[in-house]
């Protein structure tokens, strides 16, 4: 039987990998509304959109840490009080709610992975309004609500760190990256086959709604994401020095441990996410990343 799925911020990073994952699906029928079709802000709307479909997948997010710093009312009213008109359209109508969060629901002064149901405590404006957001989820769902949290995302359809490192590699010998904040690489195509996953398996009953840590396994820093960007691609990763975060001041503070743990998935019988270096060796075959890499070899050939 045919599934009518919804995704919205259908046009992000991991908004356009989740609509390919699921149009590959023929017991889905998914539908995409970028945020140009949908207004998660408009409660009316969001109903709208909600009527007749039984996931919903919600990629809409305001994701600019640094001017949500300056902006956290904006901030808060699309990742807070527009997650809870989608909570509430899905609580009216029946359907699930697979909800993105962030890492930054923690304050980040831990030493182990934060487990699932770890005490939050976010440290900057973003984290506060997405926090807000999954206490929706929560709230209005509380056995048809499943908040991801994710990290350090990247991927072929938007800005993301590994684009930014790869590009940079063309133009400049070294680059300085912080190395004091521990995270874990998520590629967004990996996260798009697990949210994939989760869906199905939360329709049979067999994944119970709740808090789900959507990253990948191992850590890492960005001094080390870099490298490893750098090595697999062919250029040499001594180009990029280690740096502490005080070299790149931010306006919004970031917490130096993000690294989260995954007990949530072996609770559902369901395979946590790979290693980061897999899913980096993984990504890097993708036709963006393969050109960029491709142009700053050239770029080292040609001085």
């Amino acid at each position: 039987m045919t599934t009518s799925w919804l995704v919205t911020g259908a046009h992000g990073l991991l908004g356009q990998d989740v609509l390919a994952e699921l149009a590959g699906d023929p017991d889905v029928w998914v539908t995409g509304l970028s945020r140009d079709r949908l207004d998660i802000t408009d409660p009316t709307a969001v109903r709208a959109a909600v009527a007749g479909h039984r996931v919903v997948v919600n990629c809409a997010a305001w994701t600019d840490v640094d001017g949500a710093e300056r902006s956290e009312a904006a901030a808060t009213a699309v990742n807070g009080t527009g997650v809870r008109h989608l909570a509430r359209a899905c609580a009216d109508s029946g359907a699930l709610l697979l909800h993105v969060s962030t890492d930054y629901v923690f304050p980040g002064d831990a030493r182990h992975p934060y487990p699932e149901d770890a005490p939050t405590g976010p440290v900057n404006a973003y984290g506060r309004s997405k926090l807000a957001g999954e206490r929706a989820v929560v709230e209005l769902l509380p056995r048809a609500g499943y908040v991801v949290r994710t990290a350090w995302l990247y991927g072929a359809h938007g800005p993301n760190f590994v684009t930014t490192m790869l590009k940079l590699a063309a133009r400049h010998e070294t680059l300085d990256v912080v190395a004091d904040q521990h995270g874990q690489p998520t590629w967004s195509r990996a996260l798009a086959r697990q949210l994939a996953v989760l869906g199905r398996a939360a329709l049979t009953g067999q994944a119970p709604a709740g808090i789900y840590h959507g990253t990948a396994s191992g850590r890492t820093t960005w001094c080390g994401l870099a490298r490893e960007t750098f090595r697999r691609s062919g250029l040499d990763p001594e180009r990029i020095r280690s740096v502490g975060s005080d070299k790149f001041p931010r306006p919004a503070a970031r917490p130096a441990f993000g690294v989260l743990g995954h007990g949530s998935w072996s609770g559902a019988g369901l395979a946590p996410l790979p290693p980061w270096e897999d899913q980096l060796t993984a990504s890097l075959k993708e036709p963006v990343f393969a050109d960029l890499a491709a142009a700053a070899r050239a770029s080292v050939r040609d001085t």
